[in-house]
Protein backbone atom coordinates (compact mmCIF):
# COMPACT_ATOMS: atom_id res chain seq x y z
CA UNK A 1 0.00 0.00 0.00
CA UNK A 2 1.45 3.53 -0.93
CA UNK A 3 0.21 6.68 0.22
CA UNK A 4 -0.62 9.62 -2.30
CA UNK A 5 3.09 10.78 -2.48
CA UNK A 6 4.11 7.33 -3.17
CA UNK A 7 5.51 6.54 0.26
CA UNK A 8 5.22 3.04 1.44
CA UNK A 9 3.29 2.16 4.63
CA UNK A 10 1.70 -0.75 6.12
CA UNK A 11 -1.90 -1.53 6.51
CA UNK A 12 -2.82 0.17 10.04
CA UNK A 13 -1.19 3.55 8.95
CA UNK A 14 -3.28 3.44 5.24
CA UNK A 15 -6.55 2.58 7.54
CA UNK A 16 -5.60 6.01 9.62
CA UNK A 17 -5.10 7.99 6.40
CA UNK A 18 -8.06 6.46 5.05
CA UNK A 19 -10.08 7.34 8.11
CA UNK A 20 -8.50 10.94 8.53
CA UNK A 21 -8.50 12.26 4.92
CA UNK A 22 -12.53 12.63 4.96
CA UNK A 23 -12.65 14.21 8.24
CA UNK A 24 -9.42 16.95 8.27
CA UNK A 25 -8.05 16.46 4.81
CA UNK A 26 -7.78 18.77 2.12
CA UNK A 27 -8.74 21.71 3.97
CA UNK A 28 -5.74 25.06 3.69
CA UNK A 29 -3.34 26.21 6.01
CA UNK A 30 -5.40 29.30 6.74
CA UNK A 31 -7.76 27.33 8.12
CA UNK A 32 -5.48 25.17 10.27
CA UNK A 33 -3.70 28.33 11.75
CA UNK A 34 -7.51 30.11 12.45
CA UNK A 35 -8.20 26.45 14.40
CA UNK A 36 -4.80 26.17 16.19
CA UNK A 37 -5.55 29.82 17.87
CA UNK A 38 -9.33 28.76 18.59
CA UNK A 39 -8.08 25.59 20.29
CA UNK A 40 -5.41 28.14 22.02
CA UNK A 41 -7.94 31.10 23.13
CA UNK A 42 -10.34 27.99 24.04
CA UNK A 43 -7.65 25.92 25.69
CA UNK A 44 -7.31 29.62 27.88
CA UNK A 45 -10.71 30.30 28.86
CA UNK A 46 -10.89 30.17 32.47
CA UNK A 47 -12.50 33.15 33.55
CA UNK A 48 -15.81 33.07 33.24
CA UNK A 49 -16.89 30.05 34.40
CA UNK A 50 -15.63 30.55 37.83
CA UNK A 51 -16.69 34.60 37.76
CA UNK A 52 -19.54 34.97 39.52
CA UNK A 53 -17.55 33.05 42.06
CA UNK A 54 -14.31 35.04 41.82
CA UNK A 55 -16.96 38.16 42.34
CA UNK A 56 -18.46 37.01 45.77
CA UNK A 57 -15.20 35.59 47.09
CA UNK A 58 -12.43 37.27 45.87
CA UNK A 59 -14.43 40.57 45.87
CA UNK A 60 -16.90 40.48 48.38
CA UNK A 61 -19.64 41.32 46.06
CA UNK A 62 -23.22 40.46 46.72
CA UNK A 63 -25.75 37.79 44.71
CA UNK A 64 -27.59 40.59 43.22
CA UNK A 65 -24.39 42.65 42.38
CA UNK A 66 -22.55 39.75 41.12
CA UNK A 67 -25.58 38.78 38.88
CA UNK A 68 -25.83 42.00 37.86
CA UNK A 69 -22.02 42.58 36.46
CA UNK A 70 -22.59 39.33 34.88
CA UNK A 71 -25.78 40.49 32.96
CA UNK A 72 -23.68 43.90 32.05
CA UNK A 73 -20.80 41.61 30.70
CA UNK A 74 -23.93 39.46 28.41
CA UNK A 75 -25.08 42.68 27.48
CA UNK A 76 -21.94 43.55 25.99
CA UNK A 77 -21.33 40.57 24.49
CA UNK A 78 -24.77 40.69 22.74
CA UNK A 79 -23.00 44.95 21.38
CA UNK A 80 -20.02 43.33 20.23
CA UNK A 81 -21.49 40.94 18.12
CA UNK A 82 -22.97 43.86 16.54
CA UNK A 83 -19.64 46.13 16.35
CA UNK A 84 -17.79 42.94 15.30
CA UNK A 85 -19.82 41.94 12.41
CA UNK A 86 -19.34 45.62 10.84
CA UNK A 87 -15.80 46.27 11.42
CA UNK A 88 -15.65 42.53 9.76
CA UNK A 89 -16.97 43.87 6.36
CA UNK A 90 -15.52 47.61 7.11
CA UNK A 91 -12.13 47.29 8.03
CA UNK A 92 -11.82 43.41 7.35
CA UNK A 93 -11.52 39.87 9.23
CA UNK A 94 -7.60 39.69 10.12
CA UNK A 95 -7.60 43.36 11.86
CA UNK A 96 -10.91 42.45 13.74
CA UNK A 97 -10.13 39.22 15.25
CA UNK A 98 -6.72 40.47 16.35
CA UNK A 99 -8.42 43.97 17.65
CA UNK A 100 -10.40 42.39 19.69
CA UNK A 101 -8.81 38.97 20.84
CA UNK A 102 -5.47 41.52 22.20
CA UNK A 103 -8.09 43.76 23.06
CA UNK A 104 -9.97 41.07 25.52
CA UNK A 105 -6.55 40.23 27.14
CA UNK A 106 -6.22 43.70 28.57
CA UNK A 107 -9.57 44.01 29.28
CA UNK A 108 -9.62 40.62 30.61
CA UNK A 109 -6.48 42.05 33.30
CA UNK A 110 -8.35 45.16 33.90
CA UNK A 111 -11.16 43.60 35.49
CA UNK A 112 -9.07 41.12 37.37
CA UNK A 113 -7.19 43.71 38.66
CA UNK A 114 -10.54 46.48 38.94
CA UNK A 115 -11.78 47.23 43.13
CA UNK A 116 -15.19 48.59 43.59
CA UNK A 117 -18.50 47.80 42.14
CA UNK A 118 -18.07 50.55 39.84
CA UNK A 119 -14.51 49.95 38.31
CA UNK A 120 -15.72 46.89 38.10
CA UNK A 121 -18.75 47.27 36.61
CA UNK A 122 -16.72 49.04 33.86
CA UNK A 123 -14.27 46.44 33.24
CA UNK A 124 -17.04 44.19 32.95
CA UNK A 125 -18.50 46.36 29.98
CA UNK A 126 -15.81 46.61 27.74
CA UNK A 127 -14.62 43.00 28.24
CA UNK A 128 -18.14 41.79 27.46
CA UNK A 129 -17.98 44.13 24.16
CA UNK A 130 -14.87 42.63 23.28
CA UNK A 131 -14.96 39.52 24.16
CA UNK A 132 -16.85 37.94 21.25
CA UNK A 133 -16.37 40.61 18.69
CA UNK A 134 -13.79 38.33 17.37
CA UNK A 135 -16.36 35.61 16.32
CA UNK A 136 -17.99 37.25 13.24
CA UNK A 137 -14.91 38.09 11.46
CA UNK A 138 -13.69 33.84 12.37
CA UNK A 139 -16.81 33.15 11.09
CA UNK A 140 -16.67 35.26 8.00
CA UNK A 141 -12.97 33.97 7.32
CA UNK A 142 -13.87 30.55 7.13
CA UNK A 143 -16.74 31.26 4.50
CA UNK A 144 -14.41 33.56 2.53
CA UNK A 145 -11.45 30.75 2.16
CA UNK A 146 -13.85 27.23 2.41
CA UNK A 147 -15.68 26.25 -0.49
CA UNK A 148 -19.49 25.82 0.18
CA UNK A 149 -19.24 21.81 -0.03
CA UNK A 150 -16.27 21.62 2.65
CA UNK A 151 -17.87 24.45 5.16
CA UNK A 152 -20.27 22.76 6.95
CA UNK A 153 -17.26 20.47 7.50
CA UNK A 154 -14.67 23.31 8.85
CA UNK A 155 -17.27 24.77 11.03
CA UNK A 156 -17.62 21.80 12.85
CA UNK A 157 -13.72 21.41 13.22
CA UNK A 158 -13.78 24.59 15.30
CA UNK A 159 -16.81 23.29 17.11
CA UNK A 160 -14.91 20.46 18.06
CA UNK A 161 -11.71 22.47 18.87
CA UNK A 162 -13.85 25.02 21.10
CA UNK A 163 -15.40 21.69 22.85
CA UNK A 164 -12.03 20.29 23.37
CA UNK A 165 -10.41 23.23 24.88
CA UNK A 166 -14.00 24.07 27.11
CA UNK A 167 -13.27 20.63 28.39
CA UNK A 168 -9.92 21.16 29.56
CA UNK A 169 -9.79 24.88 30.66
CA UNK A 170 -12.71 23.95 33.30
CA UNK A 171 -10.68 20.91 34.93
CA UNK A 172 -7.51 23.13 35.09
CA UNK A 173 -9.67 26.15 36.37
CA UNK A 174 -10.91 24.59 38.61
CA UNK A 175 -7.94 22.97 40.01
CA UNK A 176 -6.64 26.75 39.79
CA UNK A 177 -8.90 28.80 41.59
CA UNK A 178 -8.16 27.27 44.69
CA UNK A 179 -4.86 28.66 44.97
CA UNK A 180 -6.02 32.61 43.79
CA UNK A 181 -8.02 33.86 40.64
CA UNK A 182 -5.56 35.58 39.89
CA UNK A 183 -3.89 33.49 37.71
CA UNK A 184 -6.71 32.56 35.64
CA UNK A 185 -7.09 36.29 34.48
CA UNK A 186 -3.09 35.96 33.63
CA UNK A 187 -3.59 32.76 31.51
CA UNK A 188 -7.09 33.67 30.08
CA UNK A 189 -5.80 37.11 29.01
CA UNK A 190 -1.92 36.00 27.53
CA UNK A 191 -4.07 32.92 25.20
CA UNK A 192 -6.49 35.72 23.98
CA UNK A 193 -3.41 37.97 23.32
CA UNK A 194 -1.97 35.04 21.45
CA UNK A 195 -4.53 34.28 19.23
CA UNK A 196 -4.53 37.62 17.72
CA UNK A 197 -0.81 37.78 17.34
CA UNK A 198 -0.53 34.35 15.82
CA UNK A 199 -3.54 35.53 13.52
CA UNK A 200 -2.06 38.40 12.11
CA UNK A 201 1.48 37.07 11.80
CA UNK A 202 -0.16 34.00 9.74
CA UNK A 203 -3.45 34.44 8.26
CA UNK A 204 -3.73 36.90 5.45
CA UNK A 205 -6.58 39.28 5.27
CA UNK A 206 -9.31 37.33 3.55
CA UNK A 207 -12.24 39.76 3.18
CA UNK A 208 -14.23 40.21 -0.26
CA UNK A 209 -14.61 43.63 -1.29
CA UNK A 210 -17.66 44.33 -3.12
CA UNK A 211 -17.35 47.12 -5.07
CA UNK A 212 -17.45 49.53 -2.06
CA UNK A 213 -20.73 47.95 -0.50
CA UNK A 214 -19.56 46.63 2.31
CA UNK A 215 -18.02 50.44 3.62
CA UNK A 216 -21.48 51.70 3.03
CA UNK A 217 -24.07 52.88 5.97
CA UNK A 218 -27.09 50.64 6.86
CA UNK A 219 -25.32 47.54 6.01
CA UNK A 220 -27.18 45.65 8.65
CA UNK A 221 -30.57 47.05 7.54
CA UNK A 222 -29.48 45.03 4.24
CA UNK A 223 -29.12 41.80 6.60
CA UNK A 224 -32.45 42.56 8.21
CA UNK A 225 -34.33 42.93 5.30
CA UNK A 226 -33.19 39.24 4.32
CA UNK A 227 -36.30 37.46 5.70
CA UNK A 228 -34.67 34.11 5.65
CA UNK A 229 -31.72 35.02 7.92
CA UNK A 230 -33.89 36.87 10.10
CA UNK A 231 -36.03 34.00 10.45
CA UNK A 232 -33.13 31.87 10.33
CA UNK A 233 -32.16 33.97 13.16
CA UNK A 234 -35.39 33.91 14.93
CA UNK A 235 -34.84 30.24 15.26
CA UNK A 236 -31.23 30.33 16.84
CA UNK A 237 -32.41 32.40 19.39
CA UNK A 238 -34.99 29.99 20.49
CA UNK A 239 -32.74 26.88 20.43
CA UNK A 240 -30.09 28.53 22.24
CA UNK A 241 -32.89 29.27 25.18
CA UNK A 242 -33.80 26.00 25.19
CA UNK A 243 -29.75 24.59 24.64
CA UNK A 244 -28.57 26.65 27.65
CA UNK A 245 -30.74 25.53 30.56
CA UNK A 246 -28.47 22.80 30.84
CA UNK A 247 -25.67 25.41 31.86
CA UNK A 248 -28.16 27.74 33.54
CA UNK A 249 -30.76 26.44 35.17
CA UNK A 250 -30.23 22.83 35.53
CA UNK A 251 -28.04 22.85 38.36
CA UNK A 252 -30.81 24.76 40.32
CA UNK A 253 -33.23 21.92 39.09
CA UNK A 254 -30.78 19.28 40.54
CA UNK A 255 -30.55 21.34 43.61
CA UNK A 256 -34.51 20.57 44.13
CA UNK A 257 -34.13 16.83 43.75
CA UNK A 258 -31.36 16.37 46.44
CA UNK A 259 -28.02 16.48 44.36
CA UNK A 260 -25.37 18.83 44.73
CA UNK A 261 -22.67 21.04 43.05
CA UNK A 262 -20.44 18.04 42.61
CA UNK A 263 -23.24 15.62 40.73
CA UNK A 264 -24.06 18.95 38.30
CA UNK A 265 -20.07 18.83 37.21
CA UNK A 266 -20.07 15.05 36.89
CA UNK A 267 -23.01 15.08 34.91
CA UNK A 268 -22.55 17.73 32.78
CA UNK A 269 -18.63 16.81 32.22
CA UNK A 270 -20.84 14.21 30.16
CA UNK A 271 -21.77 16.39 27.61
CA UNK A 272 -17.97 17.15 26.42
CA UNK A 273 -17.28 14.10 26.80
CA UNK A 274 -19.80 12.72 24.06
CA UNK A 275 -18.83 15.98 21.59
CA UNK A 276 -15.30 14.70 21.74
CA UNK A 277 -15.58 11.11 21.22
CA UNK A 278 -18.44 11.69 18.80
CA UNK A 279 -18.80 14.78 16.70
CA UNK A 280 -14.97 14.07 14.74
CA UNK A 281 -16.72 10.70 13.84
CA UNK A 282 -20.23 11.86 12.21
CA UNK A 283 -19.15 15.65 11.21
CA UNK A 284 -18.17 14.78 7.92
CA UNK A 285 -21.52 12.39 7.48
CA UNK A 286 -23.78 14.79 8.94
CA UNK A 287 -22.66 17.89 6.91
CA UNK A 288 -23.17 15.68 3.44
CA UNK A 289 -26.93 15.42 4.31
CA UNK A 290 -30.10 18.58 3.84
CA UNK A 291 -28.56 20.94 6.14
CA UNK A 292 -32.15 21.92 7.47
CA UNK A 293 -32.99 18.28 7.91
CA UNK A 294 -29.97 17.69 10.39
CA UNK A 295 -31.06 20.54 11.98
CA UNK A 296 -34.54 19.76 12.46
CA UNK A 297 -33.39 16.18 14.12
CA UNK A 298 -30.69 17.76 16.55
CA UNK A 299 -33.63 20.03 17.70
CA UNK A 300 -35.73 17.65 18.29
CA UNK A 301 -33.20 15.26 20.16
CA UNK A 302 -32.62 18.50 22.19
CA UNK A 303 -36.03 19.02 22.91
CA UNK A 304 -36.46 15.27 24.01
CA UNK A 305 -33.45 15.07 25.98
CA UNK A 306 -34.74 18.03 28.21
CA UNK A 307 -37.79 17.01 28.22
CA UNK A 308 -37.05 13.81 29.86
CA UNK A 309 -35.25 15.00 32.39
CA UNK A 310 -38.68 15.50 33.54
CA UNK A 311 -38.77 12.21 34.41
CA UNK A 312 -35.59 11.73 36.43
CA UNK A 313 -34.08 12.70 39.75
CA UNK A 314 -31.07 11.22 40.05
CA UNK A 315 -27.69 11.52 39.11
CA UNK A 316 -27.75 8.35 36.35
CA UNK A 317 -31.29 9.91 35.43
CA UNK A 318 -29.74 13.46 34.98
CA UNK A 319 -26.75 11.85 32.98
CA UNK A 320 -28.02 10.14 30.61
CA UNK A 321 -30.70 12.96 29.41
CA UNK A 322 -27.50 15.16 29.19
CA UNK A 323 -26.64 12.70 26.63
CA UNK A 324 -29.46 12.72 24.53
CA UNK A 325 -29.91 16.50 24.35
CA UNK A 326 -25.82 16.46 23.81
CA UNK A 327 -26.51 14.15 20.77
CA UNK A 328 -28.90 16.80 19.10
CA UNK A 329 -26.49 19.10 19.91
CA UNK A 330 -23.59 17.89 17.81
CA UNK A 331 -26.18 17.03 15.25
CA UNK A 332 -27.51 20.73 14.70
CA UNK A 333 -23.64 22.16 15.03
CA UNK A 334 -22.43 20.10 12.20
CA UNK A 335 -24.33 22.52 9.95
CA UNK A 336 -25.32 25.90 11.86
CA UNK A 337 -22.50 28.00 10.97
CA UNK A 338 -22.50 26.86 6.91
CA UNK A 339 -26.06 27.84 6.76
CA UNK A 340 -25.41 31.64 7.78
CA UNK A 341 -22.39 31.47 5.00
CA UNK A 342 -24.61 29.91 2.41
CA UNK A 343 -27.12 32.88 3.15
CA UNK A 344 -24.73 35.32 3.46
CA UNK A 345 -23.18 37.50 0.29
CA UNK A 346 -19.99 37.70 0.23
CA UNK A 347 -19.83 41.67 1.22
CA UNK A 348 -21.86 40.91 4.07
CA UNK A 349 -20.22 38.06 5.78
CA UNK A 350 -19.26 40.15 8.77
CA UNK A 351 -22.57 41.44 9.38
CA UNK A 352 -24.40 37.73 9.15
CA UNK A 353 -22.11 36.34 11.45
CA UNK A 354 -22.76 39.56 13.77
CA UNK A 355 -26.48 38.74 13.40
CA UNK A 356 -26.08 34.86 14.07
CA UNK A 357 -23.93 35.56 17.07
CA UNK A 358 -26.66 38.15 18.50
CA UNK A 359 -29.20 35.36 18.41
CA UNK A 360 -27.18 33.02 20.66
CA UNK A 361 -26.32 36.20 22.33
CA UNK A 362 -29.80 36.76 23.18
CA UNK A 363 -30.64 33.13 24.25
CA UNK A 364 -27.70 32.94 26.44
CA UNK A 365 -29.06 35.92 27.94
CA UNK A 366 -33.03 35.06 28.33
CA UNK A 367 -31.84 31.45 29.18
CA UNK A 368 -31.25 31.78 33.36
CA UNK A 369 -34.05 34.42 33.55
CA UNK A 370 -36.89 32.82 31.64
CA UNK A 371 -35.52 29.26 32.82
CA UNK A 372 -35.62 29.98 36.83
CA UNK A 373 -38.53 31.49 36.33
CA UNK A 374 -40.02 28.82 34.94
CA UNK A 375 -38.68 26.50 37.58
CA UNK A 376 -40.19 28.79 40.41
CA UNK A 377 -43.68 28.77 38.92
CA UNK A 378 -44.68 25.47 38.12
CA UNK A 379 -41.37 23.71 39.05
CA UNK A 380 -38.79 21.35 37.25
CA UNK A 381 -41.80 19.77 34.92
CA UNK A 382 -42.97 22.60 33.61
CA UNK A 383 -39.37 24.02 32.76
CA UNK A 384 -38.56 21.02 31.02
CA UNK A 385 -41.99 20.98 28.98
CA UNK A 386 -41.72 24.02 28.31
CA UNK A 387 -38.08 23.00 26.70
CA UNK A 388 -39.35 20.13 24.83
CA UNK A 389 -42.11 22.78 23.36
CA UNK A 390 -39.59 25.80 21.97
CA UNK A 391 -37.44 22.97 20.54
CA UNK A 392 -39.70 21.68 18.42
CA UNK A 393 -41.07 24.98 17.80
CA UNK A 394 -37.26 26.30 16.31
CA UNK A 395 -38.06 22.65 14.27
CA UNK A 396 -40.85 23.48 12.97
CA UNK A 397 -39.41 27.11 11.98
CA UNK A 398 -36.64 25.47 10.40
CA UNK A 399 -38.78 23.04 7.94
CA UNK A 400 -40.41 25.73 7.25
CA UNK A 401 -37.72 27.81 6.11
CA UNK A 402 -36.15 24.67 4.84
CA UNK A 403 -37.17 25.23 1.17
CA UNK A 404 -35.68 28.27 1.06
CA UNK A 405 -32.25 27.52 2.66
CA UNK A 406 -31.91 24.49 -0.10
CA UNK A 407 -32.15 27.44 -3.12
CA UNK A 408 -29.83 29.87 -1.49
CA UNK A 409 -27.18 27.15 -0.77
CA UNK A 410 -27.95 25.89 -4.92
CA UNK A 411 -27.37 28.85 -6.31
CA UNK A 412 -23.73 29.28 -4.02
CA UNK A 413 -23.03 26.07 -4.73
CA UNK A 414 -23.60 27.04 -8.94
CA UNK A 415 -21.33 29.88 -8.31
CA UNK A 416 -18.83 28.35 -6.54
CA UNK A 417 -18.72 26.21 -9.41
CA UNK A 418 -18.88 28.95 -12.17
CA UNK A 419 -16.05 31.33 -10.81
Amino acid sequence: MTTLDDTPVGPPAGRIATFLRPRVGGLPRTFWVLWAGTLLNRLGTMVEPFLGLYLTTARGLSLGQAGAVMAVLGAGSFAGQIAGGALADRIGRRATLTTATVGTGAAMLALGYAHGIAMITVAALVLGLLLDMYRPASQAMVADIISPAERPRAFGLLFWAVNLGWAFSMVLGGTLAREGFQLLFWIDALTCAAFGVLVWRAVPETRVRGGGREDGPGGFVQVLRDRVMVGYAAVMLCYTFVLMQGMTTMPLAMKEAGLGPQDYGIAIAANGALIIIVQPLVNAWLSRRDHSLVMVAGFVLVGAGYGLTALVSSLPGFTATILVWTLGEITAASVLQAVVADLAPPHLRGRYSGLYGMAWSGGFLLAPLGGTQLLGTGGPALLWLSCTGLALAAAAGQLALAPAVRRRRAAVIDDSFSS
